[in-house]
């Protein structure tokens, strides 16, 4: 049926782990040529694909996040699950803290 999306875009790996970004998923991602695209990977095992606007990139995290990447991959025996203990105390932490993420940060902030 023409019009129709497949529930899961294919593609294949070429020998040197190269693959082609299905036409469905560029267009969903709004994706040009040359677009960076990230992959976020999830403990269970799943990877979202995700676009990168170029304009909000901050090199030092990209670093940064390249740096933990590297690392999780040559030490993947270091990965462990955050405490519940840990989360309710971040939670105490944070409770009735209010934070606009979208708001401009002030002289002083920066």
């Amino acid at each position: 049926m023409a019009g129709i999306l497949s529930p899961c875009p294919e593609s294949t790996l070429t020998d040197r782990y190269q693959t082609t970004v299905p036409d469905p998923v560029r267009k969903a991602l709004g994706l040009n040529k040359r677009d960076k695209i990230c992959y976020t990977i999830e403990p269970n095992g799943k990877v979202w694909i995700s676009r990168i606007d170029q304009e909000e990139q901050d090199p030092v995290l990209g670093k940064f996040l390249d740096f933990l990447a590297q690392d999780i991959e040559k030490n993947p025996q270091q990965i462990q699950a955050i405490s519940s203990e840990l989360v309710g105390r971040v939670q105490s932490l944070v409770s009735g803290v209010d934070v606009d993420l979208d708001a401009p940060l002030l002289d002083e902030d920066e």
